[in-house]
C-alpha cells in the first residue's frame, strides 16, 4: 500500500496517539497543516478504503485506529523508493549516500555498528 504525503501525516498522527477522532487529529496537526476538518475526514476515508485505518462509530463520532504498523508502512515506502530510484537494490543507495557525503562520520559508525550487530545475530563473521 502506498501512502501519499498527506496520508503519511495523518498516519503519523495516529501512530502517535490512537484511538483518535478526526477533530483530535486536526488538533494534533494544526501546527503542521492548515487543513480543514473536511480535508482530514476525506483523508481518513481514503485510508479506511486502503485498509490502513479502522473506523468505529461511537455515537455520532468516528474513532480511528491504524491497521498498518509504522514498520510495515516504512518497509513498503522503502521498497517503492528503492525500486524507483535504485533498481530495487540497497547497494546503489549506500554508494550514493557515501559518494554524496550525505552520511556524517557518526552516521557511518552507526551504520557499521548496525551491520556488525546484524551479522553477529545471524552467526556470520563481519
Amino acid at each position: 500500500m502506498r501512502l501519499t504525503d498527506a496520508e503519511w501525516q495523518i498516519m503519523n498522527a495516529l501512530w502517535k496517539q490512537y484511538p483518535a477522532t478526526a477533530r483530535e487529529i486536526a488538533e494534533n496537526l494544526a501546527d503542521e497543516t492548515q487543513w480543514a476538518y473536511t480535508t482530514i475526514k476525506t483523508l481518513l476515508a481514503r485510508l479506511a478504503a486502503k485498509n490502513a485505518v479502522s473506523e468505529q462509530k461511537r455515537g455520532n463520532t468516528s474513532v480511528y485506529e491504524p491497521l498498518v504498523s509504522l514498520k510495515k508502512a516504512r518497509r513498503t515506502a522503502l521498497r517503492t523508493f528503492l525500486n524507483q530510484a535504485f533498481g530495487g537494490t540497497v547497494e546503489p543507495l549506500l554508494n550514493f549516500l557515501a559518494e554524496e557525503r550525505k552520511l556524517s562520520d557518526r552516521q557511518r559508525r552507526e551504520l557499521l555498528k548496525i551491520l556488525q550487530n546484524e551479522e553477529a545475530r545471524k552467526g556470520e563473521k563481519p
